[in-house]
């Protein structure tokens, strides 16, 4: 479902739950909200700041923002 009806807005989230899934080990069970939040707030912070993007260039999306 997309906020714009824009079939594309699904893939982009459909992609970055994929990348927090196998990627940063996040397809497990996560005994606690809390945690789960951590983890997730850890993993955006390494896909943003320390994570090269070929699509960038081999830079981070905070390289080049």
């Amino acid at each position: 479902m997309t906020e714009n009806g824009d079939p594309y807005e699904n893939a982009l989230a459909e992609r970055m739950n994929r990348t927090l899934k196998e990627e940063f080990g996040l397809g497990r069970v996560i005994k606690s909200r809390k945690t789960a939040k951590l983890l997730i707030k850890q993993a955006v912070e390494i896909y943003n700041d320390q994570r090269p993007h070929l699509s960038l260039n081999m830079k981070t999306p905070e390289m080049v923002h």
